[in-house]
């Protein structure tokens, strides 16, 4: 990425270069700002807004919600964050990621409309994707919170439907370092007389409590609506509109069931907005997948991707390891977190999972270093379980050199570190 500002960017890579150069702060809570652009660009969102938040599973939920308005034959803009590639991931139309001139055109028209106001990297490309979206004719645009909720940037739109997946501990720093904290900053994307949804089971009181005192009805998993998965992998789905049973996901683990029952209540709940069929919601939720979700990149020896970074992810990524079938082979891991994650808690969760660890810092100025990564796993890994390496695609060139057929490697800890992988190319990848 450029690190020189370009008089007028022409290109992609000039203007991430130029608008990280923005502000001092890479974060910076507050929507005043992002409103005050937004007014100057004349927004107006002419089309329905789903607002995806939470902890865990906006991706996938984001993703799904895209998957069955596509199918169901409407123009869909969905924007989500971070990216794992390529930044054009973060804003796509109808499944395919923006084009480069588009993109360009959405920066040019915010950079114009701000003058003197002071915008951070997420803020920018936030309003750059709403006025790319109102330059189509869209039906419905999807938007995944970045952070938080109640002063994230995508706040400024009010959503017809909100959904907040699941209250767990992480962004701890801007967000408050209790569940009761974090679900209230994360309730700040419920509206009055507006569809407001709720996937934890357990939501924190005062996630209850605002949408009491906002006088919505919350629409909660376990009361209003559930999901159970019998015997036969078919998952039943219950809600007061009626009964679905469901054929297994593409997207693999528990949590990807309770996504889905969240995404079939709000498009059953938009119904009268946005009518979509059984039949296309229940194929489109089938066939949806997310690159870095539990992802097999690879097979014998299996190879899978996934973003965990918190907690709350960890435990899903426990779950999923201890439902797979080994066939006798280890399970090791490629990992590497941000410093400003919770690593120890990660590490506790997981560290008798694997029966290897192999361990490099991400290039990436709020990576954990080696050392810091090297102390967290020593207090609870033999050293002879434990392997350093200068960067991520040496540790599972490694790993995969040392590994059976019926071995798995599971790279996690972060997207950076899942970036990194998918990054490589045949040559680079070299096994």
């Amino acid at each position: 990425m450029s690190t020189v500002i370009p008089e007028h960017p022409q290109t992609v890579e000039d203007w991430l270069g130029y608008i990280e150069s923005l502000h001092p702060k890479s974060i910076e809570m507050g929507l005043g700002r992002v409103q005050a652009v937004a007014q100057r660009l004349q927004l107006t969102f002419p089309f329905t807004v789903i607002t995806v938040g939470g902890t865990n599973g906006k991706g996938s939920t984001c993703a799904m919600l895209e998957h069955i308005y596509t199918a169901a034959g409407y123009q869909v803009g969905c924007y989500t964050s971070p990216h794992l590639v390529h930044y054009q991931e973060r804003v796509r139309f109808n499944g395919q990621v923006i084009a480069d001139d588009r993109l360009c055109q959405a920066f040019s028209a915010v950079e114009q409309a701000r003058g003197d106001i002071t915008l951070t990297y997420f803020e920018m490309g936030t309003l750059a994707a709403l006025w790319a979206f109102e330059q189509q004719a869209l039906d419905v645009v999807v938007l995944e919170v970045g952070l938080g909720g109640r002063l994230d940037a995508v706040n400024i739109v009010d959503a017809a439907c909100a959904i907040v997946t699941n209250v767990d501990l992480d962004h701890m720093e801007y967000l408050g370092d209790t569940r009761e904290l974090i679900g209230r900053e994360k309730a700040g994307i419920y509206r009055a007389q507006q569809i407001a949804i709720c996937g934890d089971a357990e939501p924190p009181l005062s996630l209850l409590a605002y949408a009491e005192q906002l006088g919505v009805k919350l629409y909660r998993y376990g009361s209003d609506y559930q999901i159970d998965i019998r015997e036969s992998h078919v998952a039943h789905y219950e809600d007061a509109f009626g009964v679905l049973d469901i054929a297994s996901l593409r997207l693999y683990g528990r949590y990807q069931w309770n996504n889905a029952a969240n995404v079939i209540f709000a498009v059953r709940a938009l119904q009268s907005k946005l009518p979509v069929t059984s039949s296309v919601m229940l194929q489109a939720l089938i066939d949806t997948e997310v690159t870095g979700r539990f992802q097999y990149w690879q097979r014998s020896p299996d190879i899978i991707l996934d973003v965990a970074h918190n907690p709350h992810a960890a435990r899903a990524l426990r779950d999923n390891l201890q439902q797979l079938s080994t066939g006798g082979g280890r399970v090791i891991a490629v990992f590497s977190m941000l410093s400003d994650k919770d690593i120890a808690s990660v590490v506790d969760i997981l560290h008798d999972v694997f029966d290897e660890w192999h361990i490099a810092q991400i290039a990436h100025p709020r990576a954990a270093d080696i050392h810091e990564l090297n102390t967290y796993l020593a207090h609870q890994v033999a050293p002879d379980r434990l392997h350093t390496y200068a960067a991520l695609p040496d540790a599972l060139r490694s790993a995969y050199k040392k590994a059976a057929k019926n071995d798995k490697i599971i790279v996690f800890g972060s997207f950076f570190t899942v970036a990194a992988i998918l990054e490589l190319t045949p040559d680079q990848w070299g096994c």
